[in-house]
């Protein structure tokens, strides 16, 4: 396995990731195939491990939790991320003051650990300003709660906001960005990737074969392969994807 620094940062990364979007959970054969699947990762090398609040109403971050008990603490990288909806009240989503700091707590607890490495605003909040996401974000790296910060799916004039916000107050830096990348959407190419590479941000994609659309699994004309992402009834995006086009 290569790891590679977090943008300028000293951190490093394995080059891949094993992520925690679809956790399965609905059966002990089910939860016996993802905790093999976490050793064989890490028996190759891959010491990042990718969760998020929202996957599996939390349950996710609890399996992972339970998982990474078995490895020593320092060997590997755990991220969560915020901004989706985790209940029915107004505050109960979003990237406030207030949401961020419940919600990572709310997130240790689950994994049962004492801090983060990374944690990610999911998406962007266009209800809260930017500035108080940004100094929220801050407060919990100096608290110990956090090492690192970053945001996913955020534009570029929203990535150019948050890093201005940085400069200005003289705040921990914002480190890594999480943007879907692959052959099919090069998005990041246009602004980000040098906005990112100016101010030393990491960059840490998801979805790198489109959700195994780019594996060659899905052929014209051919049922859908058995047990793949796109016979999953949850996953309506890769059936969305699965167009004459492509």
């Amino acid at each position: 396995m290569q790891y590679r620094k977090l943008g300028k940062w000293g951190i490093k990364l394995s080059e891949i990731a094993l992520g925690s979007w679809m956790t399965d959970l609905t059966g002990t054969a089910a939860c016996d195939t993802a905790k093999a699947t976490l050793k064989l990762a890490f028996d190759k090398g891959v010491n990042f491990f990718d969760c998020a609040d929202a996957y599996s109403g939390g349950a996710a971050e609890r399996f992972l939790g339970s998982l990474l008990k078995e490895y020593p603490r320092h060997s590997y990288v755990v991220s969560s991320k915020v901004f989706f909806p985790m209940g029915p009240g107004p505050n109960d989503g979003g990237l406030s003051r207030k949401h961020i700091v419940e919600q990572l707590d709310q997130s240790l607890i689950n994994m049962g650990l004492d801090y983060l490495d990374l944690y990610f605003c999911h998406r962007p909040d266009p209800d809260t300003p930017i500035e108080e996401t940004i100094r929220t974000l801050d407060d919990m790296v100096q608290a110990g709660k956090i090492l690192y910060y970053g945001v996913s799916e955020w534009t570029p004039a929203q990535i150019a906001e948050a890093l201005g916000v940085v400069e200005y107050y003289k705040l921990r830096p914002l480190a890594v960005i999480q943007p879907q990348y692959h052959m099919m959407d090069r998005f990041i190419e246009d602004e980000i990737m040098g906005l990112c590479e100016r101010n030393g941000v990491g960059i840490t994609c998801f979805s790198p074969l489109s959700q195994g659309l780019l594996t060659g699994k899905y052929r014209k004309g051919q049922p859908l392969p058995e047990g793949s992402r796109a016979t999953h009834q949850a996953d309506k995006q890769i059936n969305n994807m699965l167009t004459e086009e492509n």
